[in-house]
């Protein structure tokens, strides 16, 4: 079976190969993706937890750094981070979504991949949410707003990619 970011999948032929057991594989990088932004959410990757143990080895390969030099270099890593790694977490959930809507019969190719997008940034946000809402009770973080919506951001431009790498020439 060609991969799902490429062609939409016939229905029969992936009725067969994801049933019983196989449907948790397509789902399973979502429950990983999710399960990792959980660990990151706590106190351990705190930005002054973070701070503490990448600065050393930093300095180690490019010689001091000036403190302010270090923050503002520590908050873009830590931003960058969020927008990259929501990108890889609506990856996954687009993946799920276009394995799930693909068993949908009838539907055109491109009313397939609009709802498997619109579902996977839906699903990312409501990640974000969560994980910035958890963080609200971590006396070492913040929730904030701003997060969700640089998170989000994030998984809308990686299935912008998608569509623009994979489906731009494929008619939709």
């Amino acid at each position: 079976m060609r991969s799902v970011f490429f062609a939409k999948p016939d229905p029969v032929e992936l009725r067969r190969s994801t049933a019983g057991w196989r449907q948790v594989w397509v789902w399973l990088p979502v429950a990983i993706a999710v399960a990792m932004i959980a660990i990151e959410s706590t106190d351990t990757f705190s930005a002054e937890n973070t701070s503490g143990w990448i600065r050393p080895w930093m300095e180690r390969i490019f010689g001091h750094i000036n403190d302010t030099i270090w923050g503002w270099g520590h908050y873009l890593a830590r931003k960058s981070g969020h927008f990259s790694g929501y990108g890889l977490v609506s990856l996954s959930w687009l993946r799920a979504w276009l394995l799930t809507l693909g068993l949908r019969e009838g539907w055109t190719r491109r009313m397939w991949r609009w709802r498997s997008c619109a579902l996977a940034i839906a699903g990312t946000a409501l990640v974000a949410s969560l994980d910035e809402w958890h963080q609200t009770f971590i006396p070492s973080r913040t929730g904030l707003l701003s997060d969700v919506v640089l998170d989000t951001i994030g998984g809308t431009v990686m299935c912008g990619m998608v569509w623009l790498l994979c489906w731009r020439r494929n008619n939709g």
